[in-house]
């Protein structure tokens, strides 16, 4: 498997899930013993969960694998292992004690994204036995907005919880940020700015995509600036297919 290239944090917007999904790593990182030292990021698509991530763990040094569907629980152990440099045991329970032993040496977080996956596959024990294994490294899961109802099918690992972080919507803020970080060559009004976080419900994606389409079409038309009035009856990026015309 190709490894994967994370950006450099700082090409990474400071959204509040960003601020949010590191303080709680910080949490699970700089807790008592007495605690456990899983959190857990759930929300929607489109949020910016994955982006939190790679900045969580390019910020502490994290191990960090995004799980795939497709995944069973030797592929999602020889991935985490691959991850963490090491050469794959033959059996399962090798894995585990070597997943395990490589976090207690290292001290480094684990993030597992797109946690759901690991789930469906009924497969939540081999990430309690990689924990218990590691004695209780930080650990940081990230799924989407039914991975808490998920994961209360499995009442040990469920209370192995230091804290549940629900991912907030893109908002205004949050639209300012983008809007810094990728629009460079052109300025985007605050009252526009706001109809795309309206448009946007949310989503962080489509705020980039908003932001992008509204740079290119006023660049064409040769302005530095574009506001709400300019834009006029144009329309934005909602994620829905427009309906075909009969």
């Amino acid at each position: 498997m190709m490894q994967k290239q994370s950006p450099p944090v700082n090409t990474v917007a400071m959204l509040a899930n960003v601020g949010m999904c590191v303080s709680a790593l910080e949490r699970a990182m700089s807790r008592s013993e007495h605690l456990p030292g899983m959190v857990t990021l759930y929300g929607p698509s489109g949020y910016g969960k994955s982006t939190a991530a790679v900045y969580a763990a390019n910020k502490h040094q994290c191990y960090h694998v995004q799980c795939m569907s497709a995944w069973t629980k030797k592929s999602f152990l020889e991935n985490v292992l691959r991850e963490m440099g090491v050469s794959p045991g033959r059996t399962v329970a090798d894995m585990t004690l070597q997943a395990g032993e490589q976090l207690a040496l290292s001290r480094k977080p684990l993030i597992i994204d797109e946690m759901q996956y690991i789930a469906d596959k009924k497969a939540v024990e081999i990430v309690q036995d990689v924990y218990e294994a590691s004695g209780g490294a930080p650990m940081l899961l990230i799924g989407e907005e039914i991975l808490p109802d998920r994961l209360r099918q499995w009442e040990r690992f469920h209370g192995r919880m230091l804290d549940w972080i629900p991912a907030q919507p893109a908002d205004l803020n949050d639209a300012r940020c983008l809007r810094d970080l990728y629009c460079h060559q052109i300025r985007i009004e605050d009252d526009l700015l706001e109809r795309v976080t309206e448009i946007a419900r949310g989503s962080v994606r489509r705020i980039c995509v908003n932001l992008d389409r509204i740079e290119q079409a006023t660049l064409a038309e040769g302005a530095d600036s574009i506001d709400l009035a300019a834009w006029g009856s144009r329309p934005l990026w909602t994620g829905e297919a427009p309906r075909r015309r009969v």
